[in-house]
């Protein structure tokens, strides 16, 4: 071997080496950052002391740790930017001094953060903000921070925006976040930085799938949805159908209809147990399903039992059959025996953090 060769070969090693140096130095640069806006903590704030092991998604029949919270929207004290009508009455230099209520949620999403070189028009951004909706099956959020020092939960094109922040969620029931789903929101965000002139901060990729893992153990221990099946005699129109719910009191809502709280949250759901919209097609209907989706449902004493009382006088209007999602009838008593059980759950729920009905639930059990 010559000494050119033996030279190139040294070269190349010592090539390698500085790469392996400046990515090394690189990765605990952005470490050292992230920690400042999430320090580290010796208690999972999901778990608590102990730890589940990862376990695939897939919601209970009949039977069935406290995040540290950052602003949580609720029902409640509303945001005047989620109330037209509320908002309009809010001077406009007012609402643009004022900081948005809705946040990142570090208990059930990853933040990417982006920063711009120079503050950037919002007109300029939202053609871009189509794409960020959705990377694969999990929902992704973008808040931003104007270059007047003002959050933004949604982007206005007459501001001007100083950095982004993508708020993709770790684990819903389609499982916990993947590498592939991770790999695209961290490359959809590089090329906004390289439209725009900006740096992209994020956590290791590691450390997102295990989160992303706990929290998809934690949901799947919790996750229950109980059932009731209206069998009709005959098949029965859609618009007949529609116009009983109706009159009982449920509303129009997705595919089927729902049954709401007084505050217009909702308890339980009606629509065709074949999954097809109730209106779908000239064929009648000959099966309906009543579902209570428990960790989107506000918690109440009664959950299963005021489904139970609907559709009961459903099935007297329809002339048809209630049966259990064990397609046997419904015994006397056995309502309160579930509810019982879901008293249980509700009170899960809520020391895991994710209270029934509440925002977090809902994204995290979709």
């Amino acid at each position: 071997m010559s000494d050119l060769q033996i030279g190139l070969i040294a070269l190349g090693v010592l090539l390698i080496l500085l790469v392996l140096g400046f990515n090394w130095w690189q990765d605990r640069r952005v470490r050292r950052k992230m920690q400042v806006h999430f320090p580290s903590s010796e208690q999972d704030p999901l778990l608590g002391a102990g730890e589940m092991p990862a376990a695939p998604r897939a919601p209970a029949a009949a039977t069935p740790a406290a995040p540290v919270q950052r602003r949580e929207p609720g029902i409640g004290a509303r945001d005047p930017d989620d109330d037209p009508v509320a908002a309009a009455a809010v001077p406009v230099a007012d609402q643009a001094e004022r900081d948005d209520a809705e946040e990142p949620d570090p208990a059930s999403e990853v933040v990417i953060e982006i920063h711009f070189a120079e503050p950037v028009r919002g007109a300029d951004l939202l053609p871009y903000m189509q794409s960020l909706r959705q990377i694969g099956r999990k929902p992704l959020r973008v808040f931003a921070s104007t270059d007047r020092g003002r959050h933004r939960a949604r982007l206005h094109g007459e501001e001007s925006y100083a950095s982004l922040q993508l708020a993709l969620l770790l684990a819903n029931r389609s499982g916990p976040l993947s590498a592939i789903e991770w790999s695209q929101a961290w490359a959809r965000a590089q090329d906004l930085a390289e439209r725009f002139e900006a740096t992209i901060e994020g956590p290791d990729q590691q450390e997102v799938l295990e989160r992303g893992a706990r929290l998809d153990a934690t949901c799947a221990a919790l996750d229950t949805q109980v059932g009731l099946t209206l069998l009709l005699g005959t098949a029965r129109p859609a618009a007949e159908v529609m116009n009983v719910a109706r009159e009982l009191g449920f509303a129009n809502g997705g595919t089927g209809m729902s049954w709401l709280t007084d505050t217009g949250a909702v308890r339980f759901t009606l629509s065709r147990t074949d999954g097809a919209p109730l209106d779908a097609g000239m064929g009648g209907i000959t099966h309906l399903t009543l579902l209570l989706d428990v960790p989107c449902t506000p918690a109440d004493p009664r959950a299963f039992g005021r489904m139970v009382d609907v559709g009961r006088d459903l099935a007297t209007r329809l002339r048809a059959e209630l049966i259990d999602d064990q397609g046997r009838g419904l015994v006397d008593g056995a309502d309160k025996v579930i509810d019982e059980r879901l008293q249980v759950l509700f009170g899960q729920l809520e020391e895991a953090g994710l209270p029934a009905g509440s925002e977090r639930s809902k994204r995290v059990f979709a």
